[in-house]
């Protein structure tokens, strides 16, 4: 990499590295194509601060807030997918202590794979194994949850975040309880 004087002051920069962030809040990448920058164009603007505002693009370009109130409402949507995905987590963890207590004593083949005789009933490797198809959906849920609160937050809206950190707050306060009943 060759050094290039910078500004003429003394300053000297890597050549191809860029400094993190401009004066306006935004990053500003060197624009390798021709034509005009997508950045100043309008197109591509995004934040890398958390910011205090009533307008933000949450997840899909038909979730656009505008209002206070459509903010208020998304705060709540959020908070509320938070207490789900702390519900989720808390129902996996029951169903595996279900599914541990599925399992026989002594775990051979034969005692998954044969039923005793004179036994109708579901036998112990079958319900384990629908135990863990309800674990598997569980964590599958769990996963979307998690990413779509991620994403969300990732917004950098102060509000959307304030509301996915309450939602879990109240999530793991209500649901934890539940967990030593289960």
């Amino acid at each position: 990499m060759q050094e290039t004087p910078l500004g003429g002051r003394g300053k000297r920069r890597v050549a191809g590295l860029w400094p993190l962030q401009a004066a306006d809040g935004f990053h500003h990448p060197p624009s390798v194509s021709r034509g005009p920058s997508p950045l100043k164009s309008g197109l591509m603007k995004s934040r890398m601060s958390f910011y205090f505002s009533d307008t933000v693009v949450l997840l899909f370009d038909f979730w656009s807030v505008h209002t206070p109130t459509g903010m208020a409402l998304s705060v709540l949507v959020i908070l509320l997918l938070s207490v789900l995905y702390e519900a989720v987590k808390m129902g996996k963890a029951v169903l595996l202590r279900r599914a541990l207590l599925a399992l026989p004593r002594s775990i051979s083949q034969e005692s998954l794979l044969e039923p005793k005789e004179g036994d109708t009933g579901p036998t112990q490797g079958s319900r384990w194994f629908r135990y863990h198809v309800g674990q598997t959906l569980f964590h599958v849920v769990q996963v979307v949850l998690g990413y779509m609160v991620m994403l969300a937050v990732m917004s950098y809206n102060t509000w959307i975040f304030l509301g996915a950190i309450a939602g879990s707050t109240l999530g793991y306060f209500v649901v934890y309880p539940l967990l030593g009943r289960g």
